[in-house]
């Protein structure tokens, strides 16, 4: 079926009517296609993305555009393409997580950021089971709702892609990978941790623990093998690992169970900031002072990071940028295009309050300046 952006189909300023009469009427494709000298088909082919145009035909279509305020209707465009021109997002999350966490609302501005500019819409739906999420996904494609989804929090042997493709949905990973084919389009969550642990060595920690998200999540196991496999490479012993929930009541427990250790370690990486601020709450209470006691890390660089006491030193991911990638990769493939290379910026490690010497390396260092 060839796409084609139909004569009437399009916003913009009103032109008078041809007897000077006080009725006015929409600009149409075919005022663009007059005033840029070509065909109808020719506009429909530029802003349907096709090839056969001309550049100095193509820019004399957009100017033309530009000057009569017109763009295509959006609704007009999925009709005349069979598609529904919308993307959808089914987030299956505790909704105490999802009222604080900001990665998702940072992650869904990157998104609309780049759909805003070609006439897509994102269909969000936040789900509380796996129940829900299948049934989610199938709404999705029995009554055409979306043309594509983003898959987030991608799990262990995860079913969800296949699920997908059986119902026809194109989709686009959210996780670690190279952002090729069928590979997650993600940052490098390992590199991050690595350079925590290497900082905290640095310090003088030995005794580094972890709080980890929950095992089924592909996330959660490549930062904690990270941090392991870090541990190893600097000859230190395994440290301590709790499992949590991202939540920050499960950051506070797991801080909890690991101060009560009869050797508590002296640094501790969360993986996420919700989980290490509420760590460093926790630690507070029980009169453990934050760094000189114990030394924190996070993981995601939120916005309260830079203004908790003390400042947060963590990972810092252009959720932002990765969210306008994503979308730019899935309209290429729902639109049979080939996605362009994914070029996201590295994460970084920022130092800031809560990490500090090891607590007699700190002492040491008092006494000689004293």
């Amino acid at each position: 079926m060839n796409a084609s952006i139909p004569e009437s189909a399009g916003a913009g300023r009103t032109a008078s009517s041809p007897r000077g009469g006080a009725r006015e009427r929409k600009i149409t494709i075919g005022d663009v296609a007059a005033r840029a000298g070509v065909s109808k088909s020719a506009v429909s082919f530029v802003f349907n993305g096709r090839s056969g145009v001309g550049e100095e035909a193509r820019e004399r279509i957009l100017e033309a555009a530009r000057e009569l305020e017109w763009r295509p209707d959006a609704r007009a465009r999925a009709l005349s393409r069979s598609r529904a021109q919308a993307l959808g997002l089914v987030i299956r999350r505790d909704p105490e997580l999802l009222s604080t966490d900001p990665f998702f609302p940072q992650f869904v501005a990157g998104v609309e950021s780049f759909l805003s500019t070609v006439g897509y819409a994102l269909v969000l739906q936040v789900v509380d089971g796996e129940q829900a999420e299948r049934e989610a996904y199938s709404r999705f494609a029995h009554e055409a709702r979306v043309d594509g989804v983003f898959l987030t929090d991608l799990r262990v042997e995860d079913e969800r892609p296949a699920e997908l493709a059986g119902l026809g949905l194109p989709c686009v990973l959210l996780g670690t990978g190279a952002g090729e084919g069928t590979e997650p389009i993600g940052l490098d969550d390992a590199a991050g941790i690595r350079r925590a642990v290497r900082h905290l060595h640095a310090l003088g920690h030995e005794r580094i623990a972890h709080v980890s998200g929950a095992d089924r999540y592909v996330h959660s196991r490549v930062r904690r093998d990270a941090w392991a496999g870090e541990l190893a490479q600097l000859g230190l012993r395994p440290g301590a690992v709790v499992e949590a929930d991202f939540t920050g009541a499960a950051g506070a427990r797991a801080t909890h169970e690991l101060l009560d250790d009869p050797e508590p370690p002296t640094a501790i990486i969360f993986a996420n900031d919700i989980m290490a601020i509420a760590g460093i709450s926790a630690a507070i209470d029980r009169g453990v002072r934050v760094p000189q006691d114990l030394s924190v890390i996070g993981f995601d660089d939120i916005p309260l990071a830079p203004y908790v006491i003390p400042p947060l030193t963590t990972v810092r991911q252009d959720v932002f940028q990765w969210g306008n990638a994503c979308a730019r990769a899935l309209v290429s493939i729902v639109e049979g295009r080939e996605p362009g290379p994914i070029d996201l910026p590295p994460v970084e490690f920022v130092v800031r309050g809560s990490t500090g010497p090891v607590r007699g390396q700190a002492d040491a260092v008092a006494e000689a300046s004293a």
